[in-house]
């Protein structure tokens, strides 16, 4: 049993023999039943599309919380997630997300942000920017590796996906906005992220996606603390909406933030 209390905020803990989040009292909902994602739910976005051998790829835990703390979240707009991601391969490729967008929030020109924590594992995340409304124009692809304890944002503007390379799951948390859906079709019409990420002699190499048919670098950077949202190591990401629940606004009102995300990405090198 692999408890995460300390790592999440939260009394739960991961059952390795059932390969399941298991919850404690006063949480919501009770029943803490995930949402599967099968090999079969994403062929269209593997390397390998005829790979076999893994059925169950990930488990995602939507809307949990503290009974104490649901009302509140709910009207803040938010919701607090956890998603548990199997480690072993498709044919070379690490098992991942199926990777998706997020859509515009209405009458404004931002997708919907979302921010993650690692609780176990070590997480790639492959975010990718779309330089027009056309899925195979992309004008910026970064890799930011992470521990537990480490936050990511995913600023607007940028689709994402998670793989994991490790030997163990990778369980990571993430809050966000309540109320929309996210946009996987652009990823699935060019057959996957715009980079692959294989197995290589004990390692990961990433190797572009050739359905794109021009990409720019892949730009590797560092966990970068976001101090404006307490995104630092130095609280657990739940723990965040309890201490300063203002703190997690730029999730519901990404509009009056641009200027955080702009120094954001300048900060990752990225402009």
């Amino acid at each position: 049993m692999n408890t995460l209390s300390q790592k999440s905020g939260l009394p739960i803990s991961w059952d390795q023999e059932k390969e399941m989040i298991l919850c404690g009292k006063d949480m919501e909902p009770d029943d803490c039943r995930p949402e599967i994602r099968r090999r079969t739910d994403m062929l269209e976005v593997l390397y390998d599309k005829s790979a076999a051998g893994i059925d169950e790829l990930y488990y995602m835990y939507r809307g949990l919380s503290l009974a104490e703390d649901s009302k509140e979240i709910a009207e803040a707009g938010l919701r607090y997630d956890i998603t548990a991601i199997r480690p072993g391969l498709l044919g070379p490729e690490f098992v991942k997300t199926a990777g998706h967008y997020h859509p515009l929030k209405p009458e404004t020109g931002f997708t919907w942000p979302e921010v993650y924590e690692v609780l176990s594992g070590r997480a790639h995340y492959l975010l990718q920017r779309m330089s027009s409304e056309q899925p195979d124009q992309i004008d910026a692809v970064l890799l930011i590796s992470a521990l537990p304890g480490d936050k990511v944002l995913i600023p607007p503007g940028f689709g994402h996906i998670t793989i994991n390379a490790g030997d163990d799951f990778l369980i990571m948390s993430n809050w966000v906005a309540e109320g929309f859906d996210s946009v996987y079709e652009p990823v699935r019409q060019m057959q996957g992220g715009a980079f692959y990420g294989l197995e290589d002699n004990g390692g990961i190499k990433f190797v572009p996606n050739r359905n794109y048919p021009s990409l720019p670098p892949l730009t590797v950077c560092p966990v970068m603390p976001v101090e404006q949202f307490m995104l630092n190591r130095g609280i657990q990401l739940y723990n965040v909406f309890k201490t300063n629940k203002k703190a997690l606004r730029f999730l519901t009102s990404p509009e009056d933030y641009s200027a955080v995300f702009e120094d954001y990405l300048v900060k990752l090198n990225l402009s």
